[in-house]
């Protein structure tokens, strides 16, 4: 359970990292205020549905709940990446958060496999 403790911790700070960012575009004009409200929906999603999974009602629904968590996942890496790409943000700055979402989603997509492949026993 400690590692599923883990993961609940690092998506929530990731969410808090997630919304501290969208506070700075939010600041600005245009294209960067319009990419924030994707990145902070995205962004948070993650942490909601790995809490979410939490209170699963079967292992299907633990799988389900993980596999939504994951997708928001790569689409936050995507805005991500838009922002360095478009120069929005010095890619620098990105560079820290960048790192965190694709260690989340390997380990997301861990935990899904590892899930899967207990239940097939």
């Amino acid at each position: 359970m400690s590692n599923y403790k883990a993961i609940t911790d690092r998506t929530f700070e990731f969410a808090v990292r997630i919304v501290k960012l969208c506070k700075v575009l939010d600041e600005s004009l245009g294209v960067a205020r319009t990419i924030s409200k994707q990145l902070l929906r995205s962004g948070t999603s993650i942490g909601a549905n790995v809490d979410e999974s939490q209170a699963a009602e079967s292992t299907a629904d633990f799988i389900h709940k993980l596999k939504i968590a994951l997708k928001e996942a790569r689409e936050t890496r995507y805005w991500l990446k838009l922002l360095i790409a478009s120069e929005l943000i010095p890619e620098h700055r990105l560079v820290p958060i960048l790192g965190e979402i694709n260690e989340l989603i390997k380990i997301i997509a861990a935990i899904i496999i590892k899930t899967q492949q207990n239940n097939q026993k």
